[in-house]
């Protein structure tokens, strides 16, 4: 029979694993929070000729967007993406001081996988069956521990606990709902373009490519912070990359493989380890 301490120990060590793994496998919410600023509609707007600029030699003939204010063009480009069943996101950005990278594919029935940067650290991330499974590096491990309190002492155990293996979080573990919003398209773009500040001031830039679409680009300029917004001009006008200069969280977001499938395999079993197993005694 273990004695009380050591049952203590082990509730502590299983409840820093479970915090870090949420807190860190929630890496691409801030990063979808970062681009959900992208500027909307604004009510009513008056319909007026886009503004004239620099040549566009990559839009189509004739421009799908062709007598839409920059305001109209941002609404169809936030109804498109918000309703695709699937996408890719990756970039680079900084949010809440820390370096943020991604590169992730997500879709609306709870399937993501991809890889998650934390300033120096790095991890995998899977989904599958309401399951979920994050293999990092002991940097990753350290630096979303530490951003989230957790005492030296429990960190160093932990990290030698998943060293090289994939810590699996099932249905019913504390953190597996949150996970799942995280991992959940629909949840993810929930406030893409909500926020009516960001609907006033859009102008239209130069049209240009991202990875060889065409696309139109909407600019808002906010004191020394520039945020870029390029909407496909082929196909539905899903936003393809915003783009963010100046101001204290720059970075670029890119998405891409709309609808597609995302296929996502289990690591085998005999990689993994389960939050349960650090304190058998205790329910999942």
């Amino acid at each position: 029979m273990r004695s009380q301490s050591s049952r203590s120990s082990h509730r502590k060590l299983r409840a820093a694993a479970v915090v870090c793994a949420a807190v860190a496998v929630a890496g691409p919410a801030p990063a979808a929070a970062w681009a959900a600023t992208t500027p909307q509609a604004a009510p009513q707007a008056a319909p007026q000729a886009a503004p004239q600029g620099p040549a566009r030699p990559a839009a189509p003939t004739p421009d799908p967007f062709d007598g839409l204010t920059p305001a109209a063009i941002a609404d169809r480009a936030v109804d498109a993406t918000r309703s695709a069943d699937s996408l890719r996101m990756t970039g680079e950005v900084v949010t809440e001081g820390q370096d943020l990278s991604v590169d992730f594919s997500v879709d609306d029935r709870g399937a993501c996988q991809g890889r998650i940067g934390v300033d120096d650290g790095r991890a995998e991330l899977r989904r599958v069956d309401d399951i979920t499974y994050m293999k990092g590096d002991e940097s990753f491990w350290r630096t979303s521990m530490t951003a989230q309190g957790v005492p030296e002492n429990q960190i160093a155990p932990v990290i030698e606990l998943v060293k090289g293996r994939w810590l699996k979080i099932a249905p019913g573990q504390a953190g597996s709902s949150d996970l799942g919003e995280v991992c959940d398209l629909d949840s993810l773009l929930d406030d893409l373009g909500r926020d009516e500040e960001d609907r006033e001031g859009l102008t239209r830039g130069p049209d240009r490519e991202v990875d060889g679409t065409p696309v139109a680009t909407l600019v808002k300029k906010d004191g020394d912070e520039t945020t870029t917004v390029s909407v496909a001009q082929e196909g539905e006008p899903y936003i393809r990359e915003v783009v963010r200069t100046g101001g204290d969280e720059p970075g670029t977001m890119t998405l891409s493989e709309f609808d597609r499938p995302v296929k996502v395999t289990a690591p085998p079993a005999d990689e993994t380890v389960d939050l349960s197993r650090l304190d058998p005694g205790t329910p999942a």
